[in-house]
């Protein structure tokens, strides 16, 4: 995986709608912290999350990231840092090393 996807995006803000739900589904998290490190860095990695995401300040998810042609995984963090009516504000935080 190119350097260029973790180096400037090791932590990103991205703000997405809760749709008034007390969690936010594990496909939406991974999509906004795809769609923020895309805005970052002009490539687009595959997370996964494993589990929705609370909407509440402070709590976190654990994703895993790849890149198209690269079996390295990288851990990320999804937390909530803040929410603006249904709107949370998430921070996504790129491990700096490899997982595993």
């Amino acid at each position: 995986m190119s350097r260029r996807v973790l180096a400037p995006a090791a932590i990103l803000l991205v703000g997405m709608s809760a749709c008034g739900s007390d969690a936010l589904p594990a496909r939406q998290v991974a999509a906004s912290a795809e769609k923020a490190l895309e805005q970052e860095t002009g490539v687009r990695p595959d997370i996964t999350c494993p589990k929705e995401l609370e909407s509440k300040v402070g709590a976190t998810a654990r994703c895993t990231l790849t890149a198209a042609g690269d079996p390295t995984e990288y851990g990320v963090t999804v937390t909530v840092m803040s929410i603006d009516g249904d709107t949370p504000d998430l921070q996504v935080e790129v491990d700096p090393e490899p997982s595993g």
